[in-house]
């Protein structure tokens, strides 16, 4: 069995940690086994890979989360990217292509399809390899793993049983409900329906055959290249509705969607992360701070605090999950960003009548890591170390950084810098046109840098 897991979304409903760059599931808010601080889908994988199932498993994401899951999950993580944003069928569809053209996989494997960032015991990996086994001996076109509902919820979808055609606890699908009234939900739940956890499972000659039937191609380079012919639709709306033999396992187990502030801080282990205190009659209160400065809450409870540079948000807990209602129109650089090799903070944003914009950034690079050799035309950059060693390229010449080093980058100045020792630096850019657009790399890995032979000054 094969594992396609889903990475996307924005997380408005996480803002301010989460943003378009970091997303919920980005987030190191929870506690590992051995207590570190670990996102959700460092914390899916290591279930993955705990049960043997990681080595199977691809992940299918947009080319904006590709530094971040590198950065958090390591360079070794098979990753299918999306050329565009389209919806979760054309994502899956580009993923089975890769199964089936760059692995070799036969049409007749099974693949089992699930997001990225359940919040589940090991147990629920296991149910989901259960679905192997089902759609071979119930012939079905499709099989879904539903959460044995704990209460009447408005907030996701059900799967409704057909209860006369249902044996050996394998449930045939009559139809599906999004997120009803809480008086249907009740309803539901006497119908024995399950909610929807977006895990699902099919033979991959269904979405090949498919995509043959469309005309589409079935090479992974050609489809990636014709990437904006695939329908902008979901997987729900382009297969499993027009799917008519559709079972369903239902999972009787602790699953969560962590996708709001106050589900996400009942399964952080503490109630403050970062700088901050909370008086003795604050009760039920979370405090989940990113920056330098100190939060202090006094007699207030049922409350979340949560700061990061993108913003600062103080919510009732239970009114939490409508922040996305609040700050849906906001848009705004991130102001923090983890990629591949290491983070950057924004720490100021101005722009001046004539058009100048100044940006200062702090940056720090990991050990080993490397920022490209790249030049920008229309702004200059200044660089003041404050911590750690390392070697700078600047217009092919070699120079040893340390704390105190200043290094000026002018406009069309090609530059790159490796880190000896985690690095740290602020970044004070100058121009008009202070934008991720105006990177342009000419070599990317250090390795390639190093071959060209440039000239070392110490």
């Amino acid at each position: 069995m094969k594992l396609v897991l889903l990475s996307g979304g924005s997380g408005k409903r996480l803002w301010p940690l989460s943003n378009d760059s970091r997303s919920k599931q980005f987030l190191k808010v929870l506690r590992s086994e051995d207590d570190k601080l670990q996102s959700m889908v460092q914390r899916v994988w290591s279930q993955l890979d705990k049960l043997g199932l990681a080595e199977s498993a691809v992940i299918a994401t947009s080319k904006t989360q590709v530094e971040m899951i590198e950065s958090q999950l390591g360079k070794d993580v098979p990753i299918v990217v999306e050329p565009e944003r389209r919806d979760t069928f054309p994502a899956i569809a580009l993923a089975a292509v890769y199964l089936y053209d760059k692995q070799g996989v036969s049409r007749e494997e099974i693949v089992g399809v699930l997001p990225v960032d359940p919040y589940v015991e090991d147990k629920f990996f296991g149910r989901l390899l259960d679905l192997e086994e089902t759609l071979k001996t119930s012939h079905a076109d499709l099989a879904l793993m539903g959460v044995q509902p704990t209460y009447p919820s408005e907030k996701y979808g059900y799967i409704v049983p057909n209860i006369q055609e249902s044996i050996n606890g394998v449930i045939k699908v009559s139809h599906f409900k999004e997120k009803p009234q809480i008086e249907e939900a009740i309803q539901l739940l006497k119908e024995q329906a399950l909610w929807n956890c977006g895990v699902f499972a099919f033979k991959l000659g269904r979405i090949i055959s498919l995509l043959e039937q469309m005309d589409l191609p079935t090479n992974y380079e050609e489809l990636w290249g014709n990437y904006d012919c695939l329908p902008k639709i979901s997987f729900d709306y382009q297969v499993v509705e027009k799917t008519e033999n559709i079972v369903a396992l239902p999972y009787n187990g602790n699953w969560k969607d962590l996708g709001t502030w106050n589900t996400l801080t009942e399964e952080m282990g503490t109630s403050i992360l970062g700088k901050a205190n909370v008086s003795k009659d604050s009760l039920n209160t979370y405090i989940i701070n990113e920056l330098d400065i100190s939060i202090s809450v006094l007699g207030l409870s049922n409350i979340i605090v949560a700061a990061s540079p993108d913003g600062i948000l103080v919510t009732d807990k239970d009114a939490s999950p409508r922040v996305k209602e609040l700050i849906g129109h906001l848009d705004q650089r991130p102001m923090y960003e983890e990629r591949r090799w290491g983070w950057y903070r924004v720490l100021e944003h101005t722009k001046y009548d004539d058009g100048t914009e100044v940006l200062t950034k702090r940056i720090n690079i990991t050990a080993g890591k490397n920022l490209s050799y790249q030049y920008h035309n229309y702004r200059q950059e200044v660089w003041t170390v404050v911590k750690g060693e390392g070697v700078v390229l600047l217009n092919d010449e070699f120079r040893v950084i340390r704390p105190g080093d200043v290094v000026e980058i002018s406009v069309g100045a090609k530059h790159a810098v490796k880190a000896v020792t985690d690095l740290e630096f602020i970044e004070v850019q100058t121009g008009s046109q202070l934008v991720e657009e105006d990177n342009h790399r000419t070599l990317l890995t250090w390795e390639e840098i190093e071959d060209r032979g440039y000239a070392l000054n110490q």
